[in-house]
């Protein structure tokens, strides 16, 4: 994004009960509450100043409100990683923190970095993600409940198993609904159909994909790599050379098609050769691993973008 003479960027601070708003570095500054009315005045007063960009931090769900509403107000926002913009306050010498430096500091970085705007997923891919999310939940409790049972005292275990068959059940249904939900779109089911005729993706992380990706299909390799966290970087300096590591990404992606590597590296005729070649070049496990998950990614991105399902091809590099 070229920066414009006087392009104005804010920042958006949130917290549970406030939304701290800086006009740009040393701008005006003011605060809204965190709850509908305060996100609706908030959207008549930014809209008039025709910002070229407007940065919110994730906070763990608590911005989804403001930034819905800012999207739906067609206001350019750009939803940035907390620890990147720490990492920007400490390269610029900004040690001290309040919502207030914390507005002007997203302001500042707005200008200076440019992140892209966020683009939100359909109201369909939202509820999907959910779903997706509770049933993450679920079994992260289920695990922990059977890890339980085997040391617990006969006293206890028998709430234990309760709880692990309501889990169980729980599990079932949102299995169900997810099917159901599935099933009333023709595209959405298509389009996992494709992704699961690839040997090692199974429905759940076709469905993670289509709800938690929704640009794949949209970018080229390098970009979609890049997005879910799976790009090697760099780390050399001088006549030194690091070695070159993964990192960021988006994390429900990023953990299925891990299993979906694993998966793909014994039994997928294109992934299963690759991981082999790898491996017999003195590559470690888990690098290899995270290469097929690449290359996988690049596949099936190869796929969504073609409307294509999978074919046996010849291995793309990595």
């Amino acid at each position: 994004m070229a920066q414009e003479p006087y392009a104005l960027f804010l920042g958006i601070d949130v917290s549970k009960r406030q939304l701290d708003v800086a006009e740009g570095e040393q701008g005006a500054y003011w605060h809204e509450p965190n709850d509908a009315a305060g996100i609706a005045r908030l959207v008549v007063r930014v809209q008039p100043l025709r910002p070229a960009l407007i940065v919110v931090e994730s906070t763990g769900g608590l911005e989804r409100p403001v930034l819905l509403a800012l999207i739906q107000a067609e206001l350019p926002v750009a939803l940035v990683n907390p620890r990147r913009v720490r990492e920007f306050a400490k390269s610029i010498g900004q040690l001290a923190k309040t919502d207030k430096l914390d507005a002007h500091l997203l302001a500042r970085y707005a200008a200076a970095v440019h992140p892209p705007v966020t683009q939100l997923s359909s109201p369909d891919e939202q509820h999907l993600s959910a779903l997706l999310a509770r049933r993450k939940q679920l079994l992260d409790m289920l695990t922990a409940e059977n890890n339980r049972r085997a040391t617990a005292p006969l006293t206890v275990r028998t709430g234990i198993e309760k709880h692990v068959e309501w889990l169980k059940t729980e599990i079932a249904q949102v299995d169900k609904e997810m099917q159901d939900f599935q099933a009333q779109d023709e595209a959405r089911q298509k389009k996992e159909a494709m992704l699961c005729s690839a040997k090692g993706v199974g429905p759940i992380t076709a469905r993670t994909l289509i709800a938690d990706l929704p640009e794949l299909g949209r970018l080229d390799r390098k970009q979609i790599a890049a997005l879910v966290g799976v790009a090697p970087f760099n780390n050399d300096s001088g006549g030194w050379k690091g070695k070159r590591r993964v990192q960021g990404g988006r994390q429900s992606v990023r953990r299925v098609l891990y299993m979906a590597a694993v998966v793909a590296s014994r039994f997928n005729p294109v992934i299963r050769p690759f991981y082999q070649s790898l491996i017999q070049r003195g590559k470690a496990k888990k690098v290899a691993l995270v290469a097929c998950m690449r290359h996988l990614l690049v596949i099936l991105n190869a796929m969504i973008r073609t409307g294509q399902p999978w074919r046996v091809r010849t291995p793309l590099p990595a």
